[in-house]
C-alpha cells in the first residue's frame, strides 16, 4: 500500500511539474498613459492585457506566463526613445522580453524604433500609420492597422462623393503623422481632380488655434479635413464653429477617440472621423466584452481592438515558430494567416498588412456610428 501511495504521489508531482509555468515572458505596451491622449493609450493596454489573460488561462505561451507591463511615453518622442532604452536595459539585465505593443503615434514609434531595431524582440504597432515606418528596412516591426497610403484615398473619395466637397481645406498637425497624411491626402485629391482650397499647418496639442481660423475662413470651405489627433480636433472644431464656419468637418483616425467627441461637444455632433480599426461594438462578441471588463473594469474603446489584435499576432507568431527567438518569430509572423478582430491578417515583406481596411464614423448622439463601410 505504501508503495502504491508513493507511486501516486510521484505521479502527481510529475504532473504538477509538467503543467507548472516555465516562468514569465514580458510584453511591454507603450503608449500615452497620461495627458490628453491617455484614454487612447489606455485602451491599447487594455486590449493587450485581455489577450494576455486569455493566453494565460489557456496555459500561457509555450508554457510561459505572459506579463504585460504598461509604459507611458507621454506622446513625446524624446520620452519614447528613453523608454525604449529602458526596455533595452531590461533585456541586458536578463529579463525575458518578447515584444512591444506600441507606440500609439507615428512620431514616437519612429523615435523608439531607432532603439528597438537592434533588440531581440518583436514590435507591433496597433495604430501608427505614417507610411515611411515600414520603409526603413526593419525586420522586427509590424502593424495591425492600415497606413495613410490606404486611409487617404478612402477619405478623399468620401469627402468628394459623399460630403460633396468642392472647396476642401486641409488642416494638418505639424508632426510626422500630420505631415505625412497631408501629403497622402494631396495625392488622393489630385487623383480625383480636386485641388485643396487651402492647406493650413498647425502646431500639435495647443490650447487654442485662434490665429489659424482666418485663413480657413478666407478659403470659404464646404469641407474642412483635419489630419491630426484628438488633441487638435477637440480644440480646433469648436473654434471653427464659434467663428461661424459651418463647413462639414471630418478628421483622420487620430481623432477616433471618445475624448474628441466629449471635449469638442456639442460641435462634434454630426462630424465625421476616419478610422484604421473597427468598432469594438461591431466586431467584439459578448464573451470578448466580458473578458475585457474583467481585466480592465471598464468597457472596450476604440483602440482596444488593435491592442488586442497586436498581442494576438505576437502570440500566433511565437506559436508558429515554436520558439521565443525573435528573428524566427518575425519570419513566422510574415508567413502568418490569422483571423483576428480586425479581420484577416497576412503580411507583406515590409510588415504591412496585405489587406488594409479603412472605416469612417459619424458622431451621432455623442457616439461613433460606422457609416463606411456599412456594417
Amino acid at each position: 500500500m505504501k508503495k502504491i501511495i508513493l507511486l501516486l504521489t510521484l505521479a502527481l508531482i510529475a504532473t504538477a511539474c509538467a503543467t507548472a509555468p516555465r516562468g514569465e515572458v514580458i510584453v511591454y505596451a507603450v503608449a500615452p498613459l497620461s495627458g490628453w491622449q491617455a484614454n487612447g493609450g489606455q485602451t491599447v493596454v487594455g486590449g493587450a492585457r485581455t489577450m494576455a489573460d486569455q493566453l494565460n488561462r489557456q496555459g500561457g505561451l509555450l508554457g510561459y506566463t505572459v506579463k504585460v507591463i504598461a509604459i507611458d511615453d507621454q506622446a513625446d518622442s524624446d520620452v519614447a526613445a528613453e523608454k525604449a532604452k529602458e526596455i533595452a536595459d531590461a533585456i541586458k539585465q536578463g529579463k525575458k522580453v518578447i515584444g512591444v505593443i506600441g507606440h500609439l503615434n507615428s512620431g514616437q514609434t519612429l523615435a523608439a524604433m531607432q532603439v528597438y531595431k537592434d533588440l531581440p524582440l518583436i514590435v507591433i504597432t496597433p495604430t501608427a500609420s505614417e507610411v515611411s515606418l515600414t520603409k526603413q528596412g526593419y525586420r522586427n516591426f509590424f502593424r495591425v492597422n492600415a497606413t495613410d497610403a490606404a486611409q487617404a484615398p478612402a477619405l478623399a473619395k468620401f469627402i468628394v462623393e459623399q460630403l460633396g466637397g468642392k472647396r476642401v481645406v486641409v488642416v494638418h498637425a505639424d508632426n510626422e503623422y500630420g505631415n505625412g497624411l497631408r501629403d497622402q491626402m494631396a495625392n488622393a485629391f489630385k487623383a480625383l481632380n480636386i485641388t485643396p482650397a487651402a492647406i493650413v499647418k498647425i502646431p500639435e496639442a495647443q490650447t487654442t488655434y485662434a490665429k489659424f481660423i482666418a485663413p480657413i475662413k478666407t478659403a470659404n470651405p464646404d469641407v474642412v479635413f483635419l489630419a491630426g489627433y484628438e488633441t487638435e480636433g477637440m480644440v480646433l472644431l469648436p473654434e471653427l464653429r464659434d467663428a461661424g464656419i459651418t463647413a462639414k468637418f471630418i478628421c483622420s483616425d487620430g481623432c477616433f477617440n471618445s475624448t474628441y467627441v466629449d471635449e469638442a461637444a456639442p460641435a462634434s455632433e454630426g462630424t465625421y472621423v476616419g478610422a484604421i480599426s473597427p468598432d469594438p461594438k461591431i466586431v467584439g462578441d459578448k464573451q470578448w466584452w466580458n473578458d475585457y471588463q474583467k481585466v480592465e473594469s471598464r468597457n472596450p474603446e476604440t483602440y482596444s481592438v488593435p491592442g488586442y489584435a497586436a498581442m494576438l499576432v505576437l502570440a500566433e507568431g511565437v506559436k508558429k515558430a515554436n520558439t521565443l527567438d525573435a528573428p524566427r518569430v518575425a519570419d513566422a509572423i510574415r508567413a502568418l494567416d490569422a483571423t483576428t478582430l480586425i479581420g484577416k491578417v497576412t503580411y507583406d515583406a515590409s510588415g504591412d498588412l496585405k489587406e488594409q481596411r479603412v472605416y469612417i464614423f459619424q458622431v451621432k448622439d455623442g457616439a461613433f456610428v460606422q457609416v463606411f463601410p456599412k456594417p
